[in-house]
């Protein structure tokens, strides 16, 4: 009797003990952040074009707002940092894949792309402009443009291009690699406006002075947030607590300065 109370008591510690260790908390086997802290290193998906968050130097170094961003995570983590540039619909897949750690390439959080991948607080708050030829005094709104024989100029994968598809019932909405090439398009002729985030659209006017103009008002709005494999929640959790601390700091409010307050830098960038 005794020892068969013994071996119950031994497997009902075995089997306490093995649950014990289950419920620690998630595993950080997959953890994004554990493997940069273990490679010393973390990269980066950017996709250059979209300014004034993420350029190209004359140099060929990768500059702007969210570059910023991303060098400031890798001194918080005392890594190295590498940037890899895609074309912007190929960032998601990029993450998925493990091809890049993180993307901070001003992505809207959205709830169809929280279903591929997830995606930090925002840092960033942003909108959907309309932009179109400087000599069109005709078009007040996106209403005017959503006719037969109208193109529209979007960058491929954006959420410019998603809602341009969702709005315009009988214009045309042409995808273009990036938002320079959507927007050099229409200045050509090709197209009749083109629709992109607002801070981009700003800094294309002050570099094509008039060349274009934006239609009043704002068509949507959203929020950027830092793209993060799926339910990675330790890594997303560390990014969260770092844009508490980070957002209107001091680097932080020099940076914005620096990207949007001024056009100093417009002269040191590839404009294509």
């Amino acid at each position: 009797m005794k020892k068969w109370l013994t071996a119950l008591l031994m497997s009902t510690v075995l089997i306490i003990t093995g649950c014990s260790n289950d419920s620690v908390g998630p595993s950080t086997d997959n953890s994004t952040l554990q493997n940069v802290l273990k490679k010393k290193k973390i990269v980066l998906g950017v996709a250059p074009g979209y300014f004034p968050f993420q350029m190209k130097s004359k140099e060929g170094d990768f500059i702007g707002y969210d570059i910023d961003l991303a060098n400031e995570i890798g001194k918080e983590l005392n890594v190295e940092v590498e940037f890899k540039q895609f074309v912007f619909d190929g960032l998601i897949t990029a993450v998925q894949t493990g091809e890049v750690d993180l993307v901070v390439a001003g992505v809207t959080i959205r709830g169809d792309r929280a279903l591929a991948v997830s995606l930090s607080n925002p840092y960033y708050k942003t909108g959907q402009a309309l932009m179109v030829p400087d000599g069109d005094t005709s078009t007040k709104s996106w209403e005017d443009l959503d006719v037969k024989g109208k193109k529209i100029a979007v960058g491929i994968g954006t959420t410019g291009s998603l809602l341009a598809k969702d709005l315009f019932k009988n214009a045309q909405v042409m995808d273009f690699d990036d938002f320079p090439l959507a927007a050099t398009a229409m200045t050509q002729g090709q197209a009749d406006a083109v629709i992109y985030d607002e801070p981009a659209i700003a800094v294309w006017k002050l570099q094509n002075k008039g060349q274009v103009t934006q239609v009043e008002g704002l068509i949507s709005a959203e929020n950027l947030g830092i793209v993060v494999k799926k339910n990675d929640f330790e890594t997303l959790q560390w990014l969260n607590s770092f844009l508490d601390s980070y957002i209107e700091s001091p680097q932080e409010l020099s940076s914005r300065a620096k990207w949007f307050e001024t056009s100093d830098w417009l002269d040191k960038v590839v404009e294509d």
